[in-house]
């Protein structure tokens, strides 16, 4: 009944033709082929108006049972045919079906840039992709998907750039196989960063002399106090290292040190340094994206990390990559200073600073120099691993196009392998040849304390360097309320005792003579860790010293 109301419906609106024409392209016919104009460049190469009697024949025969085999198919064709001579119907079903139709309409080694650069009938672009190179890259891609299974990762993408000259020598926006949106250009579309804007991060904090890489960072919680609550950012194995080198914390891909990082350098001048660098999807301005910034919250492209990490190997020069013979070469911008672009490549290239995290025998370990950085995006939707070499730089992506989550595939199970099987094909016996360092950089020998690193030679920008890293000591920091943090919500639980709910108050640094006081009550010494029970409303706890002045203050609610 449902199906005679809304057939009535259409009818009473629409005529025959327009019927017939919205039916014709919204029709299954096979696969994923919906619409004639699908089905009629897929099966037979052609446009609707191209097709012959015999190919429409054969797509009117597909609409009752788009999945029959070819024989099936020719029977159905011969009988709408209402011809008696209907030997010619199997071989043209099982040439539209079968694995023949299939090479015949073989897009070729780059089906994605060509759809994306090829706009008109007859039309004929040079690209600047090189066959061999292309070839490799999709068998590493290939060999990688096959060997992760549908079940965990069914998508990936690799693009391949000439250092020099810009130019993409691979471009690879998917291989098919088990995806589930073959079509899509995963090389073009924007996905979560994950952790590899933090190069450019680092960079810009040793740009501005803000760290250098043997800066010691805190790798310890943290609850930073947002417009829309609080932030608590973790560290990819939910575990934290302490006191760590900055050159460990960008190496190891340690979160919290990224975000205290973000919090010298400020978001907005990183959103536009990122910006400058080519990744036109932060479209937002700093407010927007917020801490979560250092960690890849913002949408990037395969394509503009390749670009990104490029002006790295180029000493902080950006330029457009190629994809077209007769594009023009762009004369490069000046991006990152030339000394704070191969410092952070020197931090990326060092397997000992990754070690705590990775491991020292992973697949972003190469027999010859390279740099490299991998991410995860929220919710293991993205796994990215992009590098470089002196030579080529190499960007890939794993993931699912549709969005769904990745299952057990970690920073380098996923994006990794491809990575390193490209660089190591590229690169061949030759390998990559370290850079030396620019004017205006210098080497020190540091020694660490607090921190388990061991003494080693350091980089910095020059007049910079120091020859010897410690954590401040506790009783050397400025006292502050570590709990409750500003901005907290309390609510009172109904089922549990009030007297069981109670609000502990920690305070960290030197704070044996200062006190709390909650609102204009005074709650005693701050080292003496008091247990308060607020009421229901807003309230302000105050860190005072014994002058009286306040050293610092929160504010929480009570529900």
């Amino acid at each position: 009944m449902r199906q005679i109301r809304a057939a009535r419906g259409i009818a009473e609106g629409w005529s025959r033709d327009q019927i017939l024409e919205a039916y014709l392209n919204m029709a299954g016919f096979r696969g994923e082929a919906q619409g004639i104009g699908a089905a009629a460049l897929g099966l037979f190469g052609k446009t609707p108006a191209a097709l012959t009697r015999d190919d429409a024949l054969l797509l009117a025969a597909l609409l009752p049972n788009p999945q029959a085999p070819a024989d099936a198919v020719a029977r159905r064709a011969c009988a709408l045919s209402h011809e008696r001579d209907c030997g010619r119907f199997p071989a043209l079903a099982a040439s539209m079906l079968g694995p023949a139709r299939s090479l015949a309409l073989d897009p070729g080694l780059a089906p994605h840039l060509a759809d994306r650069l090829l706009r008109k009938p007859g039309m004929r672009v040079t690209t600047t992709l090189d066959i061999n190179v292309q070839r490799m890259a999709i068998a590493a891609l290939r060999r990688q998907l096959l060997g992760l299974g549908a079940t965990r990762a069914r998508d990936g993408a690799v693009i391949v750039v000439d250092n020099a000259s810009g130019d993409v020598l691979a471009y690879v926006g998917g291989i098919g196989g088990n995806s589930t949106s073959p079509a899509v250009d995963a090389a073009n579309a924007y996905r979560q960063a994950g952790s590899t804007l933090k190069p450019f991060l680092y960079a810009q904090a040793i740009e501005k002399g803000y760290l250098t890489p043997a800066s010691i960072l805190d790798d310890t919680p943290v609850q930073l106090d947002t417009a829309s609550g609080l932030y608590v950012p973790q560290n990819y194995d939910r575990a934290f290292k302490g006191p760590v080198s900055a050159r460990a914390a960008l190496a190891g891909s340690l979160n919290v040190p990224a975000v205290r990082t973000l919090l010298l350098v400020g978001v907005d001048p990183f959103r536009d340094r990122l910006w400058d660098t080519g990744y036109r999807g932060l479209v937002e301005d700093g407010a927007y994206y917020g801490f979560s910034l250092a960690l890849g919250s913002a949408e990037v492209t395969l394509a503009e990390q390749a670009a990104g990490y490029r002006s790295l190997a180029r000493g902080g020069r950006w330029s457009p990559l190629r994809l077209r013979a007769d594009d023009p070469r762009e004369p490069p911008r000046a991006i990152t200073t030339p000394q704070a672009a191969w410092i952070v490549g020197d931090m990326l290239s060092d397997p000992v600073a990754r070690a705590g995290t990775f491991g020292l025998d992973s697949a972003l370990r190469l027999p010859f120099w390279a740099a490299v950085k991998t991410g995860t995006s929220k919710a293991m939707r993205d796994n990215w691993c992009v590098g470089f070499s002196d030579r080529f730089t190499v960007a890939v992506w794993v993931g699912n196009v549709e969005g769904d989550a990745m299952r057990a595939v970690s920073g380098t199970s996923g994006a990794a392998p491809v990575w390193r099987d490209v660089m190591l094909a590229l690169n061949g016996a030759r390998g990559g040849q370290e850079p030396a360092p620019p004017p205006g950089v210098e080497a020190r020998r540091v020694t660490f304390a607090g921190t388990g690193e061991q003494p080693r030679r350091e980089w910095f920008l020059a007049g910079t360097s120091f020859a010897h890293a410690d954590a401040a000591p506790a009783e050397a920091r400025r006292p502050r309320i570590a709990s409750p943090v500003s901005g907290s919500v309390y609510a009172l639980d109904p089922d549990i005792p009030r007297d069981r709910q109670r609000l502990a108050v920690a305070v960290t640094g030197a704070a044996a003579t200062h006190r709390l006081r909650l609102d204009a009550r005074d709650l005693g010494a701050a080292d003496s860790a008091p247990l308060t029970f607020p009421a229901p409303g807003r309230h302000q706890l105050a860190l005072v010293d014994i002058a009286g002045r306040t050293v610092d203050r929160v504010t929480f609610t009570v529900r």
